[in-house]
């Protein structure tokens, strides 16, 4: 199945290279890091008597959701365990490294070919893998069974549409999601599409999802007082936010709510559109241009453009009003409870299939706001701009986040058990 498997790789890059090779030169993704990408990596030997778990985390969200999952495995494992972290796209690297050296080790998930694979897999030789929502890839999963690691998803979703794609895949990936040791997912209905490909039941599992942990409650965030003051925001005046927002949102967050009589600040989701989104803003404030340390005027009527990375949360918690972005375009939705934990009244688009068991509990303890259109969107914000409204949302959202935390222990409990399964 591995030579199967290499390729149909091997056919499928050489057919989509023009559609790779242009987007890399475009957006300068995948351009790092081939060595890591074909199995070189340097992770130290573990100490005797020392077990490895390996959590594979695609990108930043994937990275921000097992935060709290890697500081339990390491207060509960203490010297018996070793954690790597590996990731796919450089900002999850990035992310990873910052939040998890020195004390874990971090290094790049390999392409699924048989000799990335092996040459990963001689080097970090882990005894348990926790693989992040899905990524079951059939080399990968193939070649830790065949070593005596135990391969679980945790945080596990699989959405309609990549259920379908996975199901076109069936005979390469049915055997993979057969070994997996466990399937910790979030909701009853990925529970059945796991079982649908392949996972036997006895080793599915309703766990809810590590997101609710993340979601940290607090009133505050460290640097939220330097942005304040290197963006020259004015705090006697309302602030709205849109965090995560994706391709033609920052205009009609502009156009819809830019004459509300408030400062409009947006943070898009991907780096590579931070020039695109202030094309369409017409000359904002633009935070790469103004580091920690420098004060600026406020400036009246200009909005502000958040094109760095990890400035979103101190964002968050200064705004009076948060929209969530990549849901007024096909993009599926992005986490919503980061403002939400930090009291902030949140609102939302139409599109949020990525996040359908949290907008569902959510929209049933009235804790965001959905809306459809621009208009929709107009009216909420304004509405909220009464600090009274806007105080009452914001109690209601976090009293849901709170009745649902508590997944990550779970997740823990799991890995742990495996762990202490394996010889």
């Amino acid at each position: 199945m591995s030579f199967l498997s290499d390729i149909i790789y091997a056919a499928a890059g050489i057919v989509s290279s023009p559609l790779w090779g242009w987007r890399l030169w475009r957006t300068g993704k995948w351009r790092t890091d081939w060595a890591g990408r074909f199995g070189h990596c340097h992770v130290e030997p573990a100490k005797p008597g020392c077990k490895t778990v390996m959590l594979h985390a695609v990108s930043v969200g994937e990275v921000n959701a097992i935060r709290q999952l890697v500081d339990e495995l390491a207060c509960e494992g203490g010297d018996s365990i070793r954690i790597v972290v590996s990731t796919t796209t450089d900002t999850g690297t990035a992310r990873a490294k910052a939040l998890f050296e020195p004390r874990h080790t971090v290094v790049r998930y390999p392409l699924d070919f048989t000799a990335s694979v092996r040459r990963f897999l001689d080097v970090v030789k882990p005894d348990v893998v926790g693989l992040v929502e899905l990524e079951v890839w059939p080399t990968f999963v193939t070649e830790c069974t065949r070593r005596g690691a135990s391969v679980c998803v945790i945080n596990g979703r699989l959405s309609e549409r990549s259920y379908g794609r996975y199901r076109m895949l069936r005979p390469l990936v049915r055997s993979a999601f057969a070994s997996l040791s466990q399937a910790a997912v979030q909701d009853e209905d990925y529970a059945e599409r796991f079982a649908g490909m392949g996972t036997p039941g006895d080793r599915i599992t309703v766990t809810g999802t590590m997101k609710w942990d993340t979601a940290r409650i607090a009133d505050t965030v460290d640097g939220a007082d330097t942005l304040t003051a290197a963006l020259g925001i004015d705090r006697s005046k309302p602030l709205i936010v849109c965090g995560s927002s994706g391709p033609g949102e920052e205009k009609l967050f502009v156009d819809t709510l830019g004459d509300l009589g408030a400062q409009l600040l947006i943070a898009p989701r991907k780096p590579e559109r931070f020039d695109e989104a202030a094309a369409a803003m017409n000359n904002p404030v633009r935070r790469s241009q103004c580091p920690d340390g420098t004060t600026r005027s406020p400036e009246p009527g200009r909005h502000i453009l958040v094109d760095t990375i990890g400035d979103l949360r101190k964002a968050y918690s200064l705004a009076d009003v948060v929209v969530v972005g990549r849901s007024f375009c096909p993009l599926y939705g992005s986490d919503m409870t980061e403002p939400i934990a930090l009291g902030k009244p949140t609102v939302i688009g139409p599109n949020t299939d990525d996040f359908r068991d949290m907008m569902a509990k959510l929209l049933a303890g009235d804790g965001i706001v959905q809306v459809v259109d621009a208009a929709g969107l107009r009216d909420a914000v304004k509405r909220l701009l009464d600090p009274q409204a806007a105080a009452e949302l914001a109690e209601r959202g976090r009293a849901v986040i709170r009745q649902q935390q508590g997944a990550t222990a779970r997740h823990t409990r799991l890995i742990l058990d495996l762990l202490n399964q394996t010889p």
